[in-house]
């Protein structure tokens, strides 16, 4: 009996040795699967901050972005406003100076015949007719008697013009005139008004480049 009790107890040794160094594998492998996946963990969370950081910094930046170009956009529209209603202030007090330009009477009669040859030249017919305000008749009819003199001069032919009192420019224009020809089909409008609206449509580029400098966006002048 004493020799099996040593061989049980020999057995019993053995077997929990086997189970300590099995636990202790278990233990060991149990840590090291632990490690992996918390190293997963931790790696997957921290690239998911990652991603949550980069994503709210690229819309950050996008909003900061559009608030920008908001914000430069309606300062451009607020600067071309103003510039506009500078340019609109500088043709709008020209319109007011036009009624003064008839009181000098010489040159008044100069500026009509001028206007007055322009549409004869333009119309080259044997006569034409000529609106203007009615208080600018006596004017017209002077400066219509030099242009007839010039044009026959300058073409060699003559060019009737006659003065069409029976319908007068309104008395709130400016002054000048219009030339009819073509049996009354073709009007040349020389009026003061209609002669700034052409000025303002030409000249408005060269007077904002005067005003404001050249345009830094511009690539093309013709």
């Amino acid at each position: 009996m004493s020799q099996v009790g040593q061989e049980l107890r020999k057995m019993t040794a053995f077997i929990k040795q086997e189970a300590i160094e099995k636990a202790r594998e278990i233990e060991i492998k149990a840590n090291e699967e632990f490690s992996i996946e918390k190293s997963k963990l931790v790696r997957e969370e921290t690239d998911a901050i990652d991603a949550s950081y980069a994503k709210k910094f690229k819309q950050a930046s996008m909003t900061q972005q559009i608030t920008r170009s908001t914000v430069a956009n309606k300062t451009r529209l607020r600067v071309l406003g103003a510039r506009q209603e500078l340019l609109d202030d500088i043709f709008d007090q020209a319109s007011k100076k036009l009624a003064a330009a008839a009181g000098d009477k010489a040159k008044y009669k100069a500026v009509l015949k001028g206007l007055i040859l322009e549409g004869m030249y333009a119309l080259n017919e044997d006569e034409v007719v000529v609106r203007a305000r009615k208080a600018d008749g006596a004017a017209v009819k002077d400066a219509a008697k030099d242009a007839e003199k010039e044009y026959e001069k300058e073409l060699g032919k003559s060019s009737k013009v006659n003065l069409d009192e029976e319908n007068p420019l309104p008395e709130g224009t400016s002054g000048g005139v219009f030339i009819v020809g073509g049996n009354g089909k073709i009007e040349i409008n020389n009026t003061f008004e209609e002669r700034l609206r052409l000025l303002q449509l030409s000249a408005l580029p060269a007077v904002r480049k005067a005003l404001f400098g050249p345009n830094p966006n511009r690539k093309f002048f013709d």
